[in-house]
């Protein structure tokens, strides 16, 4: 069973989740909130799976929520749901610790695979909007970091180094399996010790990681298989 909270100021937009969410087998809404301060509140008292955050809100919004849930450490993983128009608002969002984003224009079917994607520790990005997201991330980047004194970076062996590259080019796993002649099992293997190296909570964290420290940049190429 996932759990899941529900975080957004609009009572329709509230109920129209919960009425989806409850309608399938195997989730359930432990919880609502309308704020960002109730979010982490709420976060902490009930631990759901997964939290289902609305960016803009009064008071505490959720960006700065996502990042206080992050902090805190706990299993709860927050998946973001924005429009088109606001890039700026993801990127803060995904810096903060979030574990992808949605459209809020989603298919029923995607916003729930995507909340159980982020349940098993996977990272979610909207499938449309990955590629230009990639692509943007870069003008919200800081200088480049010296990869030369980075110690996580430095303790990848050469093929956990290809597969955080082919991670940062927003490649699936079966896409690196591909490329690298490998069963997805063991690039899962590969990855899982990637983030544990370089201290990313997932593979979200992994992409800002490597357009930080130069390893991937804008118009790379994003098919695994060619």
């Amino acid at each position: 069973m996932t759990t899941v909270l529900i975080v957004d100021d609009q009572p329709l937009q509230r109920y129209g989740f919960r009425m989806l969410l409850e309608s399938v087998a195997g989730t359930d809404v432990v919880g609502e909130a309308v704020h960002g301060a109730e979010a982490v509140r709420k976060t902490a008292e009930l631990r759901p799976d997964v939290v289902l955050m609305d960016v803009r809100m009064p008071g505490m919004d959720g960006i700065e929520a996502t990042r206080r849930i992050a902090a805190a450490g706990g299993r709860s993983r927050v998946l973001v749901l924005t429009t088109f128009d606001l890039d700026e608002y993801v990127h803060a969002a995904l810096r903060a610790g979030a574990s992808g984003f949605l459209l809020k224009d989603a298919r029923p079917e995607e916003l729930l695979a995507g909340i159980r994607a982020v349940a098993v520790g996977d990272a979610v990005i909207a499938p449309a909007l990955t590629r230009r997201l990639l692509d943007e991330f870069a003008r919200y980047v800081p200088a480049r970091r010296d990869a030369a004194e980075d110690p996580g970076l430095g303790s990848l062996t050469d093929r956990e180094r290809e597969i955080l590259v082919a991670v940062g080019k927003g490649w699936t796993n079966g896409e690196i399996a591909a490329r690298f002649v490998l069963s997805e099992s063991t690039v899962k293997t590969h990855v899982g010790r990637v983030l544990a190296k370089i201290g990313a909570r997932d593979r979200v964290q992994a992409v800002i990681f490597a357009y930080d420290h130069g390893l991937a940049r804008p118009n790379d190429d994003r098919t695994g298989g060619g």
